[in-house]
């Protein structure tokens, strides 16, 4: 450590130590980041573009579904104990034709309209059919979908802040419904600063290939948000002033200025911004020196630390709840896990451990320092260990995509 307490990092150029930053538990800076976002105004989609998004009120049936009685399978269907007399056929899409007698029966084909008084429908493999004369063995009410079997009309299906999945989409087709009403994805931008930086090639002398920026688009799009920008920044104030003030996004993610060393200039620019400081550090290990800002106009910042491992931590930690708020999702609840054989406990930061969810509990991966990404691109999640004396033998998981559950199931 040095005489002013910042600590050499091999990407940012300094970190700052946990005397510097007045941090704020872990648990708390989460809850906190999800709380500042609120949700984004909704908007109409199209079915095609709202994957992905929150349902901002619920898909309600408008009518009955299926809205008449319909066929489960292809085959006939048939009014009484049989044997019966086939009439003719249902095409595809055709009206119900009129009503079964006692006897008779038409052919049907899977999702077609089924006559009137049908008791039941007999699959073509359990038919024996000679001219129009039919036979075989049927159930009453078997392979019939009757209508309102699904839903009935004004039936709430799918609650607000659900997450369009695809199987939302197919029930709001099939309900009719061609726009919905969601939360859109958030607008996200990166700037990645660093004199030090290179984009592209190994890195010569003096030099660090940029680890952070490749890997903040697929975090992002995990998280639910839809990133627009990765833009590379000097280590200069101005530059970093002019960029938050001109990026049109609705969360901004910096790294590699959220310390306190002679490089970092993300509060100095925050503060010429008029910014209110949310978050200034998280005890956790490693990550502490992230921050979250809000702007005049309402848009959020996070501050990442410029070591790999370290971003990855403190975009779990503050950009996904931030993220899940702006969408109108609940922050997720981590799920705990055994850990056989324990893990150590930092005294005073929660400590978060690139892990693998196996039976029966979880295992480390090692390669877990702050500058490492190794531990993390095998890992499901990270092992959230509490702080305390002794070691822990089970701790909650923080899943590596933050849109999975790595220990369901």
């Amino acid at each position: 450590m040095t005489a002013t307490g910042l600590v050499p990092s091999a990407v940012s150029g300094y970190e700052c130590s946990s005397t510097r930053i007045h941090s704020r538990p872990w648990d708390a800076a989460r809850e906190r980041a999800h709380a500042a976002a609120a949700p984004l105004p909704p908007v109409l989609l199209p079915l095609a573009e709202a994957a992905g998004a929150v349902l901002a009120e619920p898909l309600v049936a408008e009518g009955d579904l299926p809205p008449v009685d319909r066929s489960a399978m292809d085959g006939y269907a048939v009014r009484g104990p049989g044997p019966w007399t086939v009439l003719g056929a249902v095409g595809a899409g055709a009206p119900a034709p009129a009503g079964l007698l006692e006897g008779e029966a038409r052919a049907v084909v899977t999702g077609s309209a089924i006559p009137a008084a049908t008791d039941a429908v007999l699959p073509d493999e359990d038919a024996v059919r000679t001219g129009d004369r039919l036979t075989g063995a049927v159930a009453p009410g078997r392979h019939v979908r009757r209508a309102g079997e699904e839903c009935a009309a004004r039936e709430e299906l799918v609650p607000a802040g659900a997450v369009v999945r695809a199987a939302v989409l197919g029930l709001a087709a099939a309900l009719g419904e061609d726009v919905l009403r969601v939360n859109p994805q958030p607008r996200v931008a990166a700037l990645v600063t660093g004199d030090e930086l290179v984009g592209c090639g190994r890195p010569g002398p003096g030099r660090v290939r940029d680890a952070i920026g490749p890997m903040l688009p697929g975090l992002v799009a995990q998280a639910g948000g839809h990133a627009e920008t990765v833009v590379g920044l000097p280590d200069e104030r101005a530059a970093l002033v002019t960029a938050l003030a001109g990026t049109d996004a609705d969360l901004l993610l910096v790294s590699g200025s959220s310390a306190a060393g002679p490089a970092d200039h993300l509060r100095a620019a925050l503060a010429e911004l008029g910014a209110e400081l949310l978050v200034d550090g998280v005890a956790c290990r490693p990550g502490h020196p992230q921050s979250l800002a809000r702007l005049r106009d309402g848009r959020l910042v996070v501050g990442l630390p410029g070591n790999p491992l370290a971003a990855l931590a403190a975009f779990l930690t503050l950009a996904g709840p931030v993220l899940a708020g702006l969408r109108g999702a609940p922050l997720p609840a981590l799920v705990a896990a055994p850990v056989p054989g324990g893990l150590a406990r930092h005294a005073t930061s929660t400590r978060l451990v690139p892990v693998r969810v196996r039976h029966g509990g979880v295992e480390t991966v090692g390669h877990g320092g702050a500058a490492m990404l190794r531990g993390a691109a095998v890992a499901d999640a990270l092992a959230v260990v509490d702080p305390g004396p002794a070691a822990a033998i089970a701790a909650r998981l923080l899943p590596l995509d933050p849109g999975a559950n790595p220990w369901a199931g």
